[in-house]
């Protein structure tokens, strides 16, 4: 399974393992995506991801911490 970002992520989902979705793909840039969080993303989450508060535009998803990318979805650990 692919784990590294292409502009072909943008516009996808990211959810947990659970399957809980997490916010989307808004742009990938030098293979770092940058998702726009669900606005009822749980604190417990964020913080997994690092992202503290919810207050920006986009935040940098790490590719570390990707399970796998789908054809319609990036799938990230707990």
């Amino acid at each position: 399974m692919r784990t590294t970002f292409t502009d072909d992520d943008e516009g996808k989902a990211v959810v947990n393992e659970s399957g809980d979705e997490i916010g989307v793909v808004e742009a990938v840039e030098d293979g770092s995506a940058h998702v726009n969080p669900n606005p009822n993303l749980t604190d417990s989450i964020s913080s997994k991801l690092g992202w503290g508060e919810a207050d920006e535009d986009t935040y940098r998803l790490d590719d570390g911490r990707v399970e796998r990318i789908t054809e319609n979805q990036v799938v990230v650990r707990d």
